[in-house]
């Protein structure tokens, strides 16, 4: 199975900051960063989809600029392409495919775009906290002894 892309802790925690998430950051792995920022992303589709479809423009706006700050600065942000290989580089082209379809969505009001936008961020979503054990078993195994778990 391919290693997720390497990422380091604050290339990880900072975007998720800066994008002002209300979660607590301080403790969390770069894979639960990552998680986090998927969890945010879905809410910010869905706040959009609600906001067409009650014709508030403004809502939609707000949370479309944020769900693409997550894809651009969160996200494809963390990637490294170097160490990640093609895993990293499929990764840095579906969140280039998502930041046009956010666009998309936004400039033409198209809440089909964004449930499809939130099926493939579900997608990334389940596969990602899918190998959670796999991630985090790797890293305490990588720790001095005492230090695991």
């Amino acid at each position: 199975m391919p290693q997720p892309p390497a990422i380091g802790r604050r290339a990880a925690a900072k975007p998720y900051s800066d994008i002002g998430a209300s979660t607590s950051t301080d403790d969390a792995s770069p894979h639960k960063l990552i998680s986090l920022l998927y969890t945010t992303l879905l809410g910010d589709i869905h706040t959009a989809r609600g906001a067409i479809q009650r014709g508030d423009v403004g809502a939609k706006v707000q949370a479309l600029r944020r769900a693409v700050r997550i894809v651009d600065e969160g996200l494809a942000g963390a990637l490294n392409v170097d160490k990640g290989g093609e895993l990293a580089q499929r990764l840095a082209e579906l969140y280039d495919y998502l930041l046009r379809r956010l666009t998309l969505a936004n400039a033409t009001n198209d809440a089909a775009v964004l449930a499809e936008c939130a099926s493939l961020v579900t997608t990334l979503k389940e596969g990602w906290d899918g190998i959670s054990a796999q991630v985090h078993g790797q890293q305490a195994t990588n720790l001095p002894a005492g230090k695991g778990g």
